[in-house]
């Protein structure tokens, strides 16, 4: 029953593709490992780690992912190595390092002696806290870090469902081989960003003037309309809208489906700016708030802003208290999964960085999960392809026209289903 240095690898493999659907990437790989890995859309380079002369030369090029794997476990220099990799990256670039992690490195040393162990796998006492400490002095900030891969061994062919029902019942507990932790590189710049604000509309006839007015005019701004068949003119206003109203570049048209998700994926395919703003049109929302949204991703420090409307008091009829109760259930229930404290996880105002829209879709392609407004998968995907999310509190109202088109209980019953679905895939292995 030896410790499976392919299983291992296939394993790797697939736990990198998260991290992969970016703008740019590269991935420096221990020369040792060059053909346990497998072909993806990243650059490669491969580094003689053995050769304690090595230098890392990566180009000029700026990257938004740079991923190391087998480099740290086996450098005398991490903090050299990782000062090198700061100059090729784009701002709030990521990098993302691979480690053994501790617990399993006395085990590891002992699976050795007894012979039961590949001898070409990387492992010694680089844990991930010594990374973190010198990332650290080097302005990085930690923004997750996973532990995966439990049970690597073959085992007569079940070794695979081993490993997944372990991961996924001791997620909790960080007994895997590898641990991935995502670096952030913070960067003090106040960026002045070009933007997208999607709104999708159905049934907003009532809504859409006095939303519009009172957006803040931001520079360099597209405003997406994406209308839904309505009962009322939405449509026929907001190309009226789009036709008088200069402040802003407007896009209007139909969706090709139904429901607030297929509104902001149609709209997400044809936005161009470089920070993404999703509004709901009933203005439950001060638009007005939207300025500190921009604000955060534009100081860099965060790459996705979550509205949260359970800090400040609501507008009395703003929300029935069986959404409520269920709202702090799923935040309750998503922290857990994604690791990061939320608070209110289905607040309609979303802004994030343009380069999440490949992962938003890699996501949806991959996984095939359904949310029908939207929110879940931003999330979800956010957190798995290693984003910093941060909270803004917003003041939540009630709506002054027209009436929610939320169905409490089915949409309610399709977003656990989603939920149980992300846990096994934020929590299980997929080989």
């Amino acid at each position: 029953m030896n410790l499976s240095n392919i299983t291992f690898y296939k394993r790797h493999n697939l736990e990198l593709e998260r991290y992969l659907h970016s703008e740019s990437s590269i991935h420096i790989i221990n020369k040792i490992s060059k053909n346990k890995i497998k072909e993806d859309i990243s650059k490669k380079v491969y580094i003689d780690m053995n050769n304690t002369n090595q230098n890392i030369d990566i180009g000029t090029d700026k990257y938004e992912t740079i991923i190391l794997t087998d480099i740290l476990e086996s450098s005398n220099d991490i903090y050299e190595i990782i000062s090198i990799l700061k100059k090729s990256l784009k701002k709030n670039g990521k990098l993302i390092v691979t480690s053994v992690n501790t617990k399993y490195f006395t085990i590891s040393k002992i699976l050795d002696k007894l012979n039961l162990k590949d001898k070409n796998y990387i492992y010694s006492d680089t844990n991930n806290k010594k990374i973190k400490s010198i990332a650290s002095g080097l302005g990085f900030e930690l923004v997750s870090s996973t532990s995966k891969q439990i049970f690597p061994f073959r085992l007569l062919g079940i070794g695979n469902i081993i490993n997944k029902i372990l991961e996924l019942f001791l997620f909790r507990f960080s007994f895997g081989i590898k641990t991935y932790s995502v670096f952030r590189l913070i960067s003090q710049e106040n960026l002045s960003l070009s933007k997208t604000i999607i709104i999708p509309a159905k049934n907003e006839e009532g809504n859409l003037n006095e939303l519009i007015n009172r957006i803040p005019k931001f520079k360099n701004c597209q405003v997406i309309i994406c209308c839904g068949v309505s009962k009322d003119k939405t449509y026929e206003l907001a190309k009226e809208i789009a036709t008088f109203n200069k402040d802003f570049r407007f896009k209007v048209f139909m969706q090709t489906g139904q429901g607030k998700a297929n509104a902001v994926w149609d709209s997400l395919k044809v936005s161009s700016g470089e920070i993404i703003a999703i509004l709901d049109a009933d203005i439950s929302v001060d638009p007005e708030e939207l300025e500190h949204f921009f604000d955060i991703i534009e100081k860099n420090h965060a790459d996705f802003v979550n509205g949260t409307r359970l800090i400040y008091e609501m507008e009395k009829g703003s929300m029935r208290f069986i959404n409520k109760l269920g709202n702090r259930l799923f935040q309750f229930l998503i922290s857990q999964v994604i690791k990061t404290n939320l608070t209110d996880s289905l607040c309609g105002t979303k802004v994030f960085k343009k380069n999440l829209v490949k992962k938003i879709f890699w996501w949806q392609e991959t996984f095939q999960l359904y949310d029908p407004f939207g929110d879940f998968d931003l999330l979800f995907a956010a957190s798995y392809t290693g984003q910093k999310i941060l909270e803004y509190p917003i003041h939540y109202k009630a709506r002054k026209y027209g009436k929610t088109q939320i169905s409490r209980f089915r949409d309610g019953y399709k977003l656990i289903k989603y939920f149980f679905k992300s846990f096994i895939v934020f929590n299980a292995s997929r080989i």
